[in-house]
C-alpha cells in the first residue's frame, strides 16, 4: 500500500509540473520551466522511494504498469477539475484498456 500511496502523490506533483502551466498560458516559458522543475523535484523525491519499496514485492514491469494506471487516473481528475476539460467517453474506454493491462500484469498465470 505504501508504494501505491507514494506513486499517487508523486503523480499528482508530476501532473501539475507537466500540465499545470496550461492554465497560465500567459506566463513566460522560462518561468514555467523553472517552476515545473521545482515541482518535479518533489515527484522524484516520492517516485524513487516508491519504486525502491515496491521492488521488494513487484517486478519492474508491474511497477511501471501500476504507475501508468495511476497517472491516467490522476490526470483524468486533474483535466476535469483543474483544467476544466470534458472527460469524453473514448477517454474512459482508453482508461479501461489500461486497467486491463494492470489486470494482465498482476494476474498469476
Amino acid at each position: 500500500m505504501t508504494t501505491v500511496v507514494l506513486l499517487t502523490v508523486s503523480n499528482i506533483f508530476m501532473t501539475f509540473a507537466w500540465y499545470g502551466h496550461l492554465k497560465h498560458r500567459d506566463a513566460p516559458l522560462w518561468e514555467v520551466i523553472l517552476i515545473s522543475w521545482g515541482i518535479a523535484f518533489f515527484e522524484y523525491a516520492l517516485q524513487v522511494p516508491a519504486n525502491r519499496i515496491g521492488a521488494a514485492t513487484f517486478s519492474a514491469a508491474q511497477l511501471k504498469i501500476m504507475q501508468e494506471a495511476i497517472t491516467l487516473v490522476v490526470f483524468g481528475f486533474f483535466s476535469v477539475w483543474y483544467l476544466g476539460e470534458e472527460l469524453k467517453w473514448n477517454y474512459l474506454v482508453s482508461f479501461l484498456f489500461i486497467l486491463g493491462a494492470v489486470f494482465f500484469a498482476f494476474k498469476e498465470w
